[in-house]
């Protein structure tokens, strides 16, 4: 401690081996010899003692007991307090600035690079931005290696606009980045949403990797991390172009390999956008590379992702397959796979297998969410289960688990839907009074019952209700009044809607909209007579099965040539058997081209500006359709089409409804083939009319057949799909398919409701087998299932059968007994 104590002036003198007299001019060219044992021991004592001294010194009281005049600095004397792990990085960085003042001393790249370090591991960035100044103005440039560790040290905290300003500054000071650091520029872009300029950036590299693959292969190309930085930018931007062609090109370079994370981003982006075979062999993929180097085994995000867009395609059987291969796999499935399947189970009506899965989930020990009851609530209203709804409902409540708005919306949704109006509406009623878990989207609910009542008043006034309250009419609920208005004829109540738009787009583009579709409707946009047909007819009801399906080759023994060449495919010791033969599937099956999805076939909404046209469109169609007027609807569809505004399932779907309602089942096909030739591929309300059109014709094998293509491209049969089964199978007299077909109903998890019940007794009164009608009568009192006014009709069809028939055995009898 005493030597520390030294006056700086000793010191100095000590480290250097400078004699405390000024040296004669004779004696300078002594001083540059080299250093004998005993004066190196000397300099570096005192070297160390001065750092030492120096280290102290800043720790306690900074820069300011510092005496400029008195310390020899130097770049290796500066290096060594800047490195000292004992000294804190702001009394280093004070340090700094106290010898950049220095007027005998400059920063030298190696100091430049060793502060910017310090600075970067402690967090400390905030410094840069002057530190980067100072050595612009000091005429410093240090290597791009240290532009890389302050790029990457900006970005880890997320400071990726400061990030790029590093970016400008080495324009500035003319440093040339290297091709590794456009990695951390790329990432750096992507998460700061300039998706634009990270692709050109990429395109840049990808092009001039194309000269360095025979010298130096991937000496330009991106690393793993930046690339799929810009995957998941692009998948997130909805850029389905720009992510093919960057997949594309990265996948004709030599020297780049995708990773697993990159596998499971390009899995999960085609699957989502109804690429499954592409999904399915990069799968394959994988497994191969897996068993060649070891080092990409499909993880749990790669099984999520694959049973992900398995369920959007409408393929949950085969997801839940794979769930069961996952179990056994060396992977356990976590919260995130137990809601990917509940949610793609209720959405199929399947379930019994999403109950099952949900106890699954809470028996491994996962909590189910706000998300996991809605799905199920949802499923089981849909499926027509009122009871077992209502009791997850309380079973949620009871777990402590937070009912949402959504929640709510769906309970009052399902009730009003299942015969239970009145207790959604008083539920909507206490929701309201309490001032929570209401939105514009419970109103617009409530709004549909009370114009499918007939209650336009009431209606009227939750209307104006929403305004008061701040929500937003949206066009969901102008569409439920205007229909309403339009079968009552109260068009005077048009005004009075308009006056509680807040919307300030909405409005005015309804009024236009409005004169407009009047305008048009009188004055055609066409000057002379058109006497094509609207839906031009590609073939007859015979093509329906070639326009779903195409026959496959099958050998002797009844399997398909894709079925033995992927069984032989297949290996017997791999932990996802199914897997591999869904992916040896994906060889020569288009499974992108499939016609169903279950993200498609919901309600139309208003989405912006950018889906307002189209909306609008169904809506007008709506009205005159509502009130059955087919040509005025068709002429609306044709002058909008002609405009160039697109038409979307919803719109073709209402048109061929009533189509098929009047009976014009040729026009509905044609409505049918227009949407293939304009790449809108059909939904389950789609064949559900083909269907319905089907059995009114009789044609009930046809309807069994578009059945059976369905199941197999992974749709499902609904309760509306299931009833006019059931309806033509009965009518052709194939009674026993219609028993199969009830049974196959409840087994898939669909409780049938009234309609079933009544297509059952009827068709079994209509063919004399009437203790079966009976059967079927007990078993809907059974059920709770309340009769209509269908249900007296039929009954008293079958008593009158059930009277005749007793007729004709006291006839019989009475014949018997007279004869001798």
């Amino acid at each position: 401690m005493s030597r520390c104590r030294t006056t700086t002036r000793q010191l100095r003198h000590s480290c250097f081996g400078f004699p405390k007299e000024t040296p004669k001019p004779n004696t300078l060219h002594h001083a540059r010899t080299p250093l004998s044992t005993s004066s190196s021991s000397s300099y570096q004592m005192g070297n160390i003692l001065l750092v030492a001294y120096l280290t102290k010194t800043l720790s306690e009281s900074g820069t300011r007991s510092l005496d400029p005049d008195s310390i020899p600095l130097s770049e290796s004397l500066v290096l060594q307090i800047l490195r000292r792990n004992s000294l804190d990085s702001s009394k280093k960085m004070e340090f700094f600035k106290w010898c950049s003042v220095r007027h005998i001393y400059k920063h030298s790249v190696s100091t430049y690079s060793q502060m910017f370090s310090t600075l970067c591991r402690s967090g400390y960035l905030d410094e840069v931005p002057d530190l980067l100044n100072s050595m612009k103005n000091d005429g410093v440039v240090v290597g791009s290696e240290t532009f890389k560790l302050l790029l990457d040290a900006f970005i880890r905290s997320g400071k990726f606009d400061s990030a790029l300003d590093i970016l400008d500054h080495m324009e500035e000071l003319g440093s040339n980045p290297n091709p590794h650091m456009y990695d951390s520029i790329i990432v750096a872009l992507a998460k700061k949403n300039q998706v634009g300029l990270a692709l050109s950036i990429m395109f840049k590299l990808l092009e001039a990797s194309d000269g360095n693959e025979e010298n130096a292969v991937g000496v330009s190309l991106p690393g793993s991390v930046a690339c799929n930085a810009l995957l998941v930018a692009l998948r997130n931007g909805e850029m389905k172009v720009e992510f093919k062609t960057v997949f594309a090109k990265l996948r004709g370079k030599g020297g780049f390999e995708l990773n697993t994370w990159g596998y499971n981003i390009c899995i999960h982006a085609f699957g989502c956008w109804g690429d499954l075979t592409t999904s399915l062999r990069l799968f394959k993929e994988m497994k191969e590379k897996s068993l060649a180097s070891g080092s990409l085994d499909p993880d749990l995000c790669t099984y999520n992702s694959l049973i992900h867009v398995l369920c959007l395609a409408g393929k949950v059987k085969d997801a839940v397959i794979v769930y069961e291969e996952l179990k056994v796999s060396g992977h356990e499935p976590d919260a995130f796979t137990y809601r990917i399947l509940i949610q793609g189970c209720c959405k199929s009506y399947q379930m019994e297998d999403a109950t099952k899965i949900f106890s699954e989930m809470q028996y491994n020990g996962f909590l189910p969410d706000t998300v996991v009851y809605n799905s199920l609530l949802d499923g089981m209203f849909k499926a027509r289960k009122v009871m077992e709804a209502c009791q997850l409902f309380e079973k949620m409540v009871q777990d402590g688990v937070r009912a949402s708005c959504w929640t709510y919306n769906i309970l009052i949704d399902g009730l009003c839907k299942n015969g239970r109006a009145e207790a959604g509406y008083n539920l909507f009623c206490g929701l309201k009074k309490k001032g929570q878990f209401v939105d514009a989207v419970t109103y617009s609910i409530v709004v549909l019952l009370l114009c499918r009542k007939g209650h336009l008043e009431e209606a009227l006034h939750l209307v104006e209700e929403m305004e008061e309250r701040g929500f937003v009419v949206d066009l969901i609920t102008i569409t439920s009044l205007l229909i309403a208005f339009h079968k009552q004829g109260r068009w005077d109540c048009t005004e009075r809607l308009m006056k509680h738009i807040r919307d300030v787009n909405l409005l005015p583009n309804v009024l236009k909209w409005r004169a407009d579709m009047e305008a048009s409707l009188k004055n055609p946009p066409r000057s002379r007579e058109d006497y094509t047909p609207m839906f031009p007819s590609t073939g007859g009801l015979q093509e329906i099965m070639s326009s779903i399906s195409s026959p496959k080759s099958r050998s002797d023994d009844g399997a398909t040539e894709d079925e033995k060449s992927s069984s032989a495919d297949t290996d017997q010791w791999s932990s996802s058997p199914y897997m591999d033969h869904l992916a040896n599937q994906a060889k020569s099956t288009d499974l992108s081209s499939q016609l169903f999805s279950l993200a498609r076939g919901q309600r139309v909404q208003a989405k912006g500006a950018g889906s307002f046209d189209i909306d609008m469109v169904n809506t007008f169609l709506s009205i005159f359709l509502a009130k059955g007027k087919l040509s005025l609807a068709c002429k609306l569809f044709e002058i909008f089409t002609d405009m160039g505004v697109d038409p979307v399932s919803y719109t073709y779907n209402s048109i061929m409804s009533s189509f098929v309602k009047k009976g014009y089942f040729n026009r509905a096909w044609d409505v049918f083939n227009e949407m293939g030739e304009k790449v809108c591929p059909p939904d389950i309300a789609t064949y559900n009319l083909v269907i319905q059109g089907l059995g009114k014709m009789g044609r009930a094998d046809l309807a069994s057949s578009v059945l059976d293509k369905l199941m197999k491209q992974g749709g499902y049969l609904d309760i509306v799909m299931y009833n006019t089964l059931i309806d033509a199978l009965g009518k052709a007299g194939r009674i026993d398919e219609a028993n199969n077909l009830f049974e196959q109903m409840k087994i898939s998890g669909l409780n049938p409701d009234v309609v079933t019940y009544n297509i059952m007794i009827e068709v079994h009164s209509k063919t004399g087998r009437l203790k079966d009608a009976y059967k079927f009568l007990k078993m809907m009192l059974d059920a709770g299932c309340l009769p209509n006014h269908v249900t007296d009709t039929t009954l008293d069809f079958l008593a009158k059968e059930i009277e005749k028939l007793r007729y004709q055995k006291a006839s019989i009898m009475r014949q018997k007994d007279d004869s001798p």
